[in-house]
């Protein structure tokens, strides 16, 4: 039996008649009961397993499904304005970890580009107090020419407490220099040597298995140059070494070649300026899109990603829902929505793909002592749906409420 509260307070909230999906992978909780407190979980089953102080505030969850704030594992909070760089400040960041928050994101990992002022909202999040999305931080992506500078980077960074390092292991499909393994080992080096998990921007599978070998804690986007197969996925086990398939990614490459069909969908623009939208139909500009040798290499890429997706999981390694969204045309809050529904695609089930964007989400960032699954204790940070996920995860986009830090946020235009 859940443990109850045995002294009612007035800023207590019990959430009744709910199905509880905990984020954990086991079955639902039909008639489920969440006792909230100070902005975290106090007691959550069952209805006659849990009693209900007397002076709670008591809300009817009839009808509803109830799921943990989901987590983008390989999200950027940036200096992207519409489609321009160039806005890093407070208010921005806000205004995106808001958005990110109406679509039900309550937690967001920016692997990239992080500045003083992430920092500094990182550094205040712990309180019942917050009324956005959560945030934590890489610094910048960092690059050196040799294994002294890579040491030396990660020492310089670390200095501002980042909760991990982000290093690229790319050629951008043979078009730039591709770093070096024994200076992407000495990064691994030094990051384990200030106690930091090292991210990895990677493409080719023969890169992943070395950036593995070499030490890396976190392989940030699909292989796509090939097939993977048992002894990849075997390699990811041993090492306890999660995979984020950022699908989305792909996507955002060479969609906006025409006008996709999510340009209609009311879920999407509920987020979205329409200027943007005007930009992106432009004729000239989705020419490029059609021309560029780029963008059609990463979309002949994609059914790849989703090939290996569907392998790792089966083979039972650790998938942790991103989409490496944030940066222009990457829709922070809704492309989280369109990778789940692409995992389905990849014939992930409904169950694998909330627990990958949750319980297994804050278990591959570190977070998983506080956030990621609904459990007496951790922060009551979570997703009200009107419909049910398990028949089909398109049923995300039925956000009723969303709720961080024990409350019920505004989620104006939606």
């Amino acid at each position: 039996m859940a443990s109850s509260m045995t002294t009612a307070q007035t800023d207590t909230v019990a959430l009744v008649d709910a199905r509880i999906i905990n984020g954990t992978g086991t079955a639902p909780v039909d008639d489920g009961v969440i006792i909230i407190n100070a902005g975290r979980i106090t007691a959550i089953g069952n209805s006659n397993d849990i009693d209900i102080p007397d002076q709670a505030n008591v809300v009817s969850m009839a009808g509803k499904t109830i799921i943990p704030g989901l987590i983008n594992a390989h999200g950027h909070v940036s200096d992207v304005l519409g489609l321009e760089s160039g806005h890093y400040n407070t208010e921005n960041l806000l205004r995106q970890l808001n958005l990110y928050a109406s679509y039900g994101v309550t937690t967001v990992i920016s692997l990239g580009g992080d500045e003083r002022e992430a920092f500094e909202l990182r550094d205040t999040q712990q309180t019942p107090a917050l009324d956005r999305a959560r945030i934590y931080v890489a610094g910048p992506v960092l690059s050196a020419d040799s294994p002294d500078e890579a040491a030396a980077l990660v020492d310089e960074v670390a200095r501002s407490n980042p909760d991990f390092i982000k290093i690229r292991v790319d050629d951008n499909l043979g078009r730039t220099a591709k770093m070096a393994p024994e200076v992407y080992q000495a990064f691994s080096d030094r990051a384990d040597h200030h106690g930091l998990p090292l991210a990895v921007h990677i493409y080719y599978l023969d890169d992943t298995r070395q950036v593995i070998e070499a030490g890396g804690d976190f392989v940030a986007h699909s292989v796509r140059d090939r097939h993977v197969d048992q002894a990849f996925a075997d390699q990811l086990i041993a090492a306890d070494i999660c995979y984020s398939p950022t699908l989305t990614r792909e996507v955002s490459t060479y969609i906006y070649e025409s006008e996709p069909d999510f340009f209609s969908d009311p879920f999407f623009l509920a987020g979205v300026d329409s200027e943007i939208l005007d930009t992106l139909r432009e004729p000239a500009r989705q020419q490029r899109l059609r021309d560029s040798a780029m963008a059609q290499q990463y979309k002949a890429a994609l059914p790849i990603a989703m090939s290996n997706l569907k392998i790792l999981a089966d083979a039972g390694v650790t998938i942790a829902m991103g989409t490496d969204s944030g940066p222009a045309a990457r829709f922070q809050g809704y492309f989280e929505h369109l990778e789940m529904w692409m995992m389905q695609d990849a014939g992930l089930t409904p169950m694998q793909i909330i627990t990958s964007a949750t319980g297994d989400a804050a278990h591959c960032m570190g977070i998983s002592d506080e956030l990621g699954t609904l459990e007496a204790g951790k922060w009551a940070d979570l997703v009200v749906l009107s419909a049910d996920p398990l028949e089909d995860i398109r049923n995300t986009r039925s956000i009723d409420q969303v709720w961080i830090a024990g409350k019920a946020l505004p989620r104006p235009g939606f």
